[in-house]
């Protein structure tokens, strides 16, 4: 079925129906008085681990930023350019920190994170090259990098991309965020990365500075020359020639890739933040022109557009493309690099800002393709993963399932549960793995513990640090919190999938929120531990308790954007109507209980407005 892109753009201006009337205002905005929950409920050991790991997390990053940030709060490494180790792997320092915020940890994470980002900026602001001709005048222009491809802008927007859940009316994130988008949506002229009659990002190489519409050299990608002799190199070269022949194939960049679809994000942001229509309109015309295609290319993302906007008779070609192998110096072999799955960000972002369900069913019908390309192969059933001029290969046992989980998280649908695959969550969901919370809190709070233990054994120094160097010391770890207190994803860092790509610039997608309304912060106040044990596609059943000796008021909002209508609560044999995005509860001390909250997915615009700012 063929989206009616005029349709997605004027959206949803109201809630659908629910069949109830939302309760009256409170002064706050919220329903009137909150859900009192008053059942004595003895503290589950999930709630604990849920609990101390969140605590853990202040210490443990407050030594790790001591460890590696200097009093300018500029990291304290050996500053180069390049996609190995350049800003983006700086600028994810503090990946996860403000996303553990929102979820309710330390206010010090995000007064931390905020301190690093300013102190980065200025850091790679005055940072110059000498040879690559973009960033001799600074890697870093108005506060963004100044050319490079969007797996590594996405990568160093990660903790930005998150930002808005903490702190929606800092005037440096509103301002940046403006500035950022308009690099992209043609607004701002003098930039040109953005072609609005094509509807093209011009080249894979983009950025404050424009596209580069001309081939890539080595160069460009590798950064200037120097000894890399006394660093660790985390990507396996052991010299700078390997480093510039890494990227020898890396030269087609001219034209419109998937990867750029990643910038809707910034789009989503904006809108988010308030700044205006023009950026949801933006968002969704871009992405329309992208979903336009891959109808035309017989329902495949093509990986290498025009500058015109058709689509190129090598529609798989392209850096990072379907058909996109390069030679590994260190080996001689030919490694698959097919980029395109990375591009599910903005099905995403799409569905978040029209509700229109139509863009995961997309997705699903290019894995349904995939899948039925495939054969026996060595006497085991394989699937494609990549494509070429001579058809689809890139063989790998088994269906296709690269962002199936994704999109069945988004429909609930039976038919995409089927092709999704099985992970211990899930089963957890699903009520055949009761133990799952509690293992993966425990492990992320180990996980924790041995990065502090490997942070402080460290023996490195900043001359013998690249950028990259810090981040496997970093012992935030939201993977577990997500998934328990929200039911939502963290495609960030997928380790609990093996058929979804890694990547950053990920917002967060998820089920609840939660917020404090007496200290007026995103986050779960002290002492409340929530679980989400179940989720269907009009039901979602959590568990919250205070186990703590006051009592606590929490605000529970539908969707990290307020974009999932709560239509109704059950709460001990009582249904009480919502019909909005949020509500609150009152628990008293030692006091908890299981709630199955009736929810219409998708049903209003995003908005990173506090509930009770809305």
């Amino acid at each position: 079925m063929r989206i009616d892109r005029r349709a997605a753009l004027i959206g949803l201006t109201t809630f659908a129906a629910s069949g109830c009337a939302p309760l009256p205002a409170r002064p706050h905005g919220l329903p009137a008085a909150p859900l009192m929950i008053d059942t004595p409920m003895s503290t589950p050991r999930w709630a604990a681990l849920q609990r101390d790991l969140l605590a853990a997390h202040a210490e443990a990053c407050e030594a790790y930023y001591a460890r590696y940030v200097d009093q300018n709060d500029a990291l304290r490494c050996f500053v180069r350019w390049g996609a190995n180790d350049g800003p983006d792997d700086a600028a994810e320092f503090t990946n996860d920190w403000v996303l553990l915020h929102a979820l309710g940890a330390s206010d010090r994470l995000l007064d931390l994170s905020q301190r690093f980002w300013e102190g980065h900026l200025r850091q790679y602001a005055t940072a110059r090259t000498s040879e690559v001709p973009i960033a001799r005048q600074g890697m870093y222009h108005r506060d963004f990098p100044v050319q490079m491809d969007w797996q590594h802008n996405a990568e160093g927007l990660t903790t930005f991309n998150v930002m808005g859940l903490s702190a929606p009316s800092d005037p440096r994130l509103t301002a940046r965020t403006r500035t950022f988008a308009d690099l992209y949506t043609g607004h701002d002229r003098s930039v040109g990365n953005y072609d609005p009659q094509a509807r093209v990002i011009r080249s894979l190489l983009n950025g404050s500075r424009g596209p580069m519409l001309r081939k890539a050299t080595p160069l460009d990608w590798a950064g200037d020359p120097f000894d890399a002799s006394r660093f660790h190199l985390e990507h396996g070269e052991d010299d700078y020639s390997q480093f510039l022949a890494h990227y020898a194939e890396y030269t087609d960049v001219v034209g419109d890739n998937p990867l750029n679809l990643q910038a809707t994000t910034l789009g989503l942001n904006a809108y988010a933040l308030g700044l205006g229509e023009r950026f949801r309109t933006w968002t969704l015309d871009y992405f329309g022109a992208w979903a336009d295609r891959m109808r035309a290319n017989g329902g495949i993302l093509p990986s290498k557009i025009a500058l015109d906007g058709t689509i190129a008779p090598d529609w798989w070609g392209g850096t990072y493309g379907w058909n996109f192998s390069p030679v590994v110096p260190q080996t001689g072999e030919r490694e698959h690099r097919n980029r395109v799955p990375r591009s599910i960000t903005a099905f995403y972002n799409a569905l978040l800002l029209s509700g229109d369900m139509e863009f995961m069913r997309l997705w699903r019908k290019q894995t349904a393709i995939i899948n039925d390309a495939g054969r026996m192969v060595d006497g085991t059933f394989s699937t494609p993963t990549m494509h070429g001029p001579q058809g689809w290969h890139g063989w790998k046992p088994g269906p296709y399932r690269t962002s199936a989980f994704e999109i069945w998280y988004a429909t609930q649908a039976p038919e995409d549960r089927a092709i999704a695959g099985d992970d211990p969550w899930i089963a957890f969901l699903e009520g055949r793995d009761p133990d799952y919370a509690e293992r993966a809190l425990l492990a992320d709070r180990q996980r924790l513990d041995a990065r502090v233990a490997t942070m402080r054994a460290d023996t490195s120094t900043p001359e013998t640090r690249l950028a990259d160097w810090t981040l496997d010391f970093n012992p935030a770890s939201a993977k577990a919190l997500v998934q328990t207190m929200t039911g939502g994803l963290h495609i960030a860092r997928p380790t609990w999938s093996r058929t979804s790509p890694p990547q950053g610039g990920v917002p967060l997608h998820c089920r609840l929120r939660y917020f404090d309304p007496v200290r007026k912060r995103a986050g779960i106040p002290e002492g409340i531990a929530a679980l989400v044990t179940a989720m269907s596609d009009r039901e979602t059943s959590v568990t919250l308790i205070n186990t703590g000796t006051f009592p606590r008021e929490v605000v529970v909002q539908g969707g990290a954007y307020g974009e999932h209508r709560i239509d109704a609560v059950h709460s001990g044999g009582v249904r009480r109507e919502v019909g909005g995005k949020a509500f609150a509860i009152q628990l008293a001390p030692g006091c908890g209980s299981e709630l199955a909250l009736e929810m219409t997915r998708y049903a209003a615009r995003p908005t990173l407005a506090f509930p009770w700012d809305q």
